[in-house]
């Protein structure tokens, strides 16, 4: 990567500059390597990253990455196309491919058809050490076209064919479909499912999540993995203030996600990113205009307040402890905060 300009300059204390030609991806590569002392520099928020890259897995390799920066959310867990991208949040996502993350989002799906068998070259290598591969931290293995592509259950195979453990995070019941395969997993290398369930309330639900099974399914799933001899737990989140962050609401989710058979449960606040944002403040706008002068105070960035978030987390806490949760299994890496953008709010 060439070097287009780097200078001293004659100041009381001295200042290096270096000017990387070539865009985004050059920027991230470069950062990839030098790894800034000015955490600031490395923020790519509200610039688009676009190629000509077909829309499926090609390859999977590694690049010696130290530090993963991600170009909006900063959760780095994705590289594409040999350079530093993202797969957090599916609104995002679209934008990446020229499609409107906002109003459009789920009207069109890309489906990586050959995945399972990219993963099975993959897991062939001699270097791989079998580590446990998390399903489901950019968006849900279990999209109503898993149903036809059947592309989760055949890395779910692979991962059971190599002995690699699998952990998931999803809120669909389509999950059971697959439980002879984590049951293998589950005797074998391990298997971990997580169930997303922001509410126990079916009204509630239907409001924030109206394209998502209701609770009450999940949580019946969820006891039918268990069955199974499926370790599972609850993702209690987002947490919404001022519509579930009140104690009688977490109580309810941490006292059903117990007795439907949950070894584990974590939690997290509401975080808004960029496209993400818009979205949500629509969603108030049409269905509680009275939260939006609160959360316009909460959410002047992308999280809100950490007094917020430890008051919850505490909250939570207490609560897991009341209900007998003890030193839980640890859960799939999610993104910072996991999991706003699968609330289908407009």
């Amino acid at each position: 990567m060439s070097v287009l300009e780097h200078r001293s300059e004659v100041r009381a204390k001295p200042l290096r500059v270096v000017r990387v030609p070539g865009g985004l991806k050059h920027h991230v590569r470069f950062f990839q390597t030098v790894n800034s002392a000015i955490l600031r520099k490395r923020g790519f928020a509200g610039r688009a990253l676009k190629n000509s890259a077909a829309a499926r897995v090609v390859e999977i390799r590694s690049v010696g990455v130290r530090d993963l920066f991600d170009i909006t959310t900063g959760t780095g867990d994705f590289i594409a196309n040999g350079f530093v991208s993202h797969n957090c949040f599916a609104r995002v996502t679209h934008w990446y491919l020229d499609q409107d993350g906002v109003n459009n989002w789920s009207s069109r799906i890309f489906v990586k058809k050959n995945a399972p068998e990219v993963l099975r070259r993959e897991l062939a290598k001699p270097t791989w050490i079998r580590e446990q591969v998390h399903i489901g931290t950019a968006t849900d293995p279990y999209q109503p076209a898993e149903g036809a592509y059947r592309i989760t259950r055949q890395i779910l195979e692979a991962l059971r064919d190599f002995k690699t453990p699998a952990a998931l995070v999803t809120k669909s019941t389509m999950i059971v479909r697959d439980r002879d395969v984590l049951a293998q997993l589950a005797g074998g290398p391990g298997a971990f499912v997580f169930f997303s369930i922001t509410t126990v309330d079916p009204a509630l639900a239907k409001e924030i999540e109206p394209d998502v099974p209701p609770p009450q399914r999940r949580l019946e799933a969820m006891r039918a993995l268990a069955e199974a001899g499926i370790r599972v737990g609850v993702l209690l989140a987002p947490v919404l203030p001022g519509i579930t962050d009140d104690e009688a609401h977490l109580a309810a989710v941490v006292t059903a996600a117990k007795e439907y058979g949950a070894s584990a449960l974590s939690t997290n606040t509401l975080y808004l990113g960029d496209v993400t944002r818009q979205a949500f403040f629509g969603y108030l706008e049409q269905k509680r205009p009275a939260l939006v002068p609160e959360y316009e105070q909460l959410y002047q960035g992308k999280y809100a307040p950490r007094a917020t978030q430890q008051r919850i987390e505490a909250v939570v806490a207490a609560l897991k402890a009341r209900a007998g949760f003890t030193n839980p299994p640890r859960r799939p890496r999610l993104p910072e905060a996991p999991q706003p953008a699968q609330l289908r709010l407009l």
